[in-house]
């Protein structure tokens, strides 16, 4: 078997398959594991560390809470107090913790997708229904000005692109439903992050799979021949041919659609790939003497429509005076923030943050800009008005003995770490299923 890519989908798969007995090969194009789960470490005093990708994971998500412990690796609850609001106010316009919290706005904007959310429910949240492809060709923002929605609304939905990692008028109105059928805000339930670093999370498993992962190894180019796949794997400037029985994609899909495949894919799934969008996505990791952001009563974390993002504590559970404040920073706010830094310098950038009630030294800063990396091309998938829904269950068929994981493969659990494991182990148990039916 031979798996692209050693995030938590690939690094899952080849768990799931070596401990069913398959001879597996993992290649990844980075030097490290993990992929868009990235642990800083460097630069943070106090051997403290922050998460430059995928940060929080909630309690609902079974498989990797499940995953983790199979593992032996603890959990850590965060964030108890749920998220807070800001945005701009008075005649200043200044960034302020506002009295408004955000389960409020949302749950006005609740109360206004209610209809569409309920229509939706009939369709049995169906991405085949014309119910739902009436609602996938609008965006947000049109439906916002439909609905006449006043600032405080409008605000709310703006700042849902540190969610979503995209604009209004960049995502599709059935995000937003698809979201609310859910009934349930992002962040309502309890939060947690691995101890030690959610990195520990693939370094384990990498552990655990030892030789058969090959870093520094791309995939270049894919062919289907009988009942084999011949693979072409560069190393550096060289190129080496590969062959297994079966592959799976767990690459995004802003890389995957790169890779030659031959035959080529079904259309409708060649389509799927192709215009499947990836948001623009800013984490900028700021440590600081002292955590000055605390206050009784108050929440750590924060929803905006502002150019910072959503702002949380990113490492409470870790011991010292010091503390790191989280930025993530999606759609326009990822230029914007990156914009502010370039021209202000990191240091009055990390100093604006005062609002949030004093100031501090800043002791050490990182700052990734995912839609610059050309392994990820984004943060991670949104659909945007322009992708057919119809499509989407194309994103994990399995393709003859090509399949596909990744958190964009995901239905629940879209853009989650957990979609990314789930998605790995179901990769897996789908080889697993056709080789049991003697499948061509």
């Amino acid at each position: 078997m031979l798996v692209a890519g050693a995030g938590l989908a690939g690094l899952t798969a080849a768990y799931d398959l070596t401990a069913m007995g398959a001879a597996v090969t993992v290649i990844e194009a980075r030097d490290r594991v993990g992929g868009r789960v990235w642990t800083i470490r460097d630069g943070f005093s106090d051997r403290q560390h922050a998460e430059a990708g995928g940060d929080m994971i909630d309690d609902s998500q079974e498989e990797i809470r499940q995953l983790a412990g199979q593992l032996g690796l603890k959990l850590s609850r965060i964030l108890r107090d749920g998220f807070g609001y800001m945005r701009s106010t008075g005649p200043d316009q200044s960034p302020r913790i506002v009295t408004r919290s955000a389960a409020r706005g949302w749950g006005q904007l609740a109360k206004q997708v209610g209809t569409l959310a309920r229509r939706y429910r009939l369709a049995e949240r169906r991405w085949d229904s014309p119910i739902t492809a009436d609602i996938a060709r609008q965006s947000v923002a049109q439906w916002l000005d439909d609905e006449r929605a006043d600032p405080d609304l409008r605000a709310t939905a703006t700042g849902l692109r540190g969610f979503f990692l995209a604009d209004p008028e960049e995502l599709s109105l059935l995000a937003l439903v698809d979201q609310f059928a859910e009934s349930e805000q992002p962040g309502a339930g309890a939060m947690y992050r691995i101890v030690g670093g959610n990195d520990r999370l693939p370094e384990t498993l990498a552990a655990k799979l030892g030789s058969r992962i090959q870093l520094g190894t791309e995939l270049v180019a894919v062919s289907v021949r009988g009942k084999s796949v011949h693979a072409t794997l560069k190393r550096g400037r060289a190129s080496a041919p590969m062959t297994s029985d079966y592959l799976v994609f767990a690459l995004p899909a802003s890389v995957l659609r790169r890779v030659p495949i031959t035959p080529a894919l079904a259309a409708h799934q060649h389509a799927a790939i192709a215009t499947l969008k990836y948001g623009r996505a800013t984490k900028t990791l700021l440590q600081y003497t002292r955590r000055f952001w605390r206050a009784r009563g108050r929440p750590r974390a924060f929803g905006s429509p502002l150019p910072y993002g959503a702002i949380w504590e990113g490492n409470e559970e870790q011991a010292g005076p010091k503390g790191i404040l989280t930025l993530l920073a999606g759609g326009t706010a990822s230029d914007q923030t990156q914009a502010m830094v370039s021209s202000e310098g990191m240091g009055r950038f990390a100093n604006g943050l005062s609002w949030l009630g004093g100031q501090a030294e800043l002791c050490a800063s990182r700052q990734v800009v995912w839609e610059s990396d050309p392994l990820a091309r984004g943060g991670y998938a949104y659909f945007d008005p322009g992708f057919d829904p119809t499509l989407r269950q194309w994103l994990a068929k399995p393709a003859g003995r090509l399949f596909f994981a990744g958190e964009h493969t995901s239905i629940r659990w879209q853009g989650y770490m957990n979609g990314a494991v789930e998605s790995g182990r179901r990769a897996a148990a789908e080889i697993a299923a056709t080789a049991r039916m003697g499948a061509a």
